[in-house]
């Protein structure tokens, strides 16, 4: 739990920040529904495993951006070493948001999410393309990349 102390920080700080009163009211009830976690504004939307959700500016769907973090939080997501558990991770914090949008009144916009989740799965693509001939390349456990065609394997 956080300490009463470092609590409220959402009330002083949000209006402030170009949110409205209903948003005020939304991020109350998060700090109220998940007293463990750390709520603060920042320049993006974030999770600081293993606690903090950072809180992006204002925009058209913040408050289900701010679940997708919440999200992450709520299953305990942290560090990765296979690229594609990182796209896993995220998959599992949209269908988590989901579920905490329909609590908490939120519309899903399932053209945000799959946006979302195509940088990720555009970063997978990118970072699996060997430099040298295109190939999709794999990885391995030791987060290492391999070429079927470049690499030499004995």
């Amino acid at each position: 739990m956080i300490p009463r102390s470092n609590r409220g920080f959402i009330e002083k700080k949000i209006l402030k920040n170009g949110y409205d009163l209903e948003d005020l009211a939304f991020f109350q009830r998060l700090e109220t529904d998940f007293p463990e976690f750390r709520f603060l504004l920042g320049d993006k939307f974030k999770f600081r495993p293993p606690k903090t959700i950072v809180i992006g500016p204002p925009e058209a769907f913040s408050r289900l951006l701010t679940l997708h973090e919440v999200s992450h939080a709520i299953l305990k997501h942290k560090g990765f070493r296979m690229d594609v558990t990182r796209l896993k991770m995220e998959n599992a914090a949209w269908e988590k948001a989901k579920e905490l949008a329909s609590k908490y009144g939120i519309e899903v916009n399932e053209e945000l999410i799959q946006d979302e989740l195509d940088t990720y799965r555009d970063w997978l693509h990118q970072k699996s393309r060997c430099p040298k001939c295109g190939l999709t390349r794999f990885q391995t456990p030791d987060s290492r990349y391999h070429c079927p065609r470049c690499d030499e394997f004995s």
